[in-house]
């Protein structure tokens, strides 16, 4: 059974919520950038995920992340969505590129 952080949300199948990372606001040598020079953020944390889709028997496959996995995204992909007034990402388990292990 997949993990959720939410009680009102849970996601289907192979969907995979993720909080992206803050936007790195300063370099290293101390200079401050601003917004339009920030790129975009495509490391996240994973808060939820579904069950996972049914396979060719009929069989519910895992899906191949769990909630507190630090994964790497696609630079466009997802659907924004909003909790609790703050903006999340919802994710299909194969657009995720990979997860970061310790």
């Amino acid at each position: 059974m997949g993990g959720q952080v939410f009680r009102e949300f849970f996601p289907l199948f192979d969907g995979v919520l993720v909080e992206r990372n803050a936007a790195e606001t300063v370099t290293k040598g101390g200079i401050m950038l601003p917004e339009k020079s920030q790129g975009k953020v495509l490391q996240a944390t994973v808060v939820a995920v579904g069950s996972g889709p049914k396979g060719k028997g009929g069989e519910i496959e895992p899906v191949s992340v769990k909630v507190g996995d630090k994964v790497l995204l696609s630079e466009y992909g997802g659907t924004k969505v909003v909790l609790d007034d703050k903006g999340y990402f919802l994710f299909r388990d194969g657009d995720i590129i990979g997860k970061y292990v310790d």
